[in-house]
């Protein structure tokens, strides 16, 4: 895997990854930045939400769940201290279809926490405490 990143004036970067994709990113205002686009730490928590949702859907397909809609909110805590490491991380996953099975949505939550989500694992191995926690809702 590979990726490219490239300043673009004051506390802005193009990050690219191998695979073409670009993202903005930028610094607050009171570190020189514009607020063009998510601090690091924001998107290496937003790409953690990416890979377990990714993993989640994929599983609960697998599964034949009739899945409308799945939304991920995520919780960080830092530490207070430089580097500022995420310390805590909260995953709450809702998931929302029809008929949906409970032990379906619990084992997908747990299977990418435990197995498929690198980033997590990766994230849980330096550190991090890491929980989960799912809801189920109906689709209307």
């Amino acid at each position: 895997m590979k990726a490219t990143v490239d300043w673009t004036g004051n506390a802005s970067f193009k990050a690219t990854s191998g695979s073409g994709h670009s993202v903005q990113l930028d610094g607050p205002p009171d570190h020189g930045g514009e607020n063009l686009g998510p601090r690091p730490m924001e998107l290496l928590l937003m790409g953690l939400g990416g890979c377990s949702s990714f993993d989640v859907m994929s599983i609960l397909k697998k599964s034949r769940q009739d899945v409308t809609a799945c939304h991920a909110d995520l919780d960080a805590e830092r530490a207070d201290a430089v580097p500022s490491v995420f310390t805590k991380i909260h995953l709450h996953f809702v998931v929302t279809g029809n008929n949906l099975k409970e032990n379906h949505v619990k084992r997908a939550v747990s299977l990418s926490a435990e197995k498929y989500c690198s980033a997590s694992i990766m994230l849980e191995k330096a550190g991090v405490e890491i929980t989960h926690s799912y809801e189920i809702r109906d689709a209307e």
